[in-house]
């Protein structure tokens, strides 16, 4: 049977999947941030000088 007092409900786990994304999201966005500070790199673009 389904124990509901041990597994985490629908709810829970989706906000603890939102949680772990946006932890995600925020350091691929610090990544990006250090990326633009070099000189001669565009944040967007993997290749120097093309948009």
């Amino acid at each position: 049977m389904n124990d509901k007092s041990t597994a985490p409900s629908r709810e829970e786990r989706l906000a603890a999947k939102l949680r772990e994304n946006l932890r995600r999201r925020k350091a691929q966005a610090r990544a990006i941030g250090s990326e633009a500070d070099k000189p001669g790199t565009h944040a967007l673009s993997k290749e120097p000088g093309k948009s």
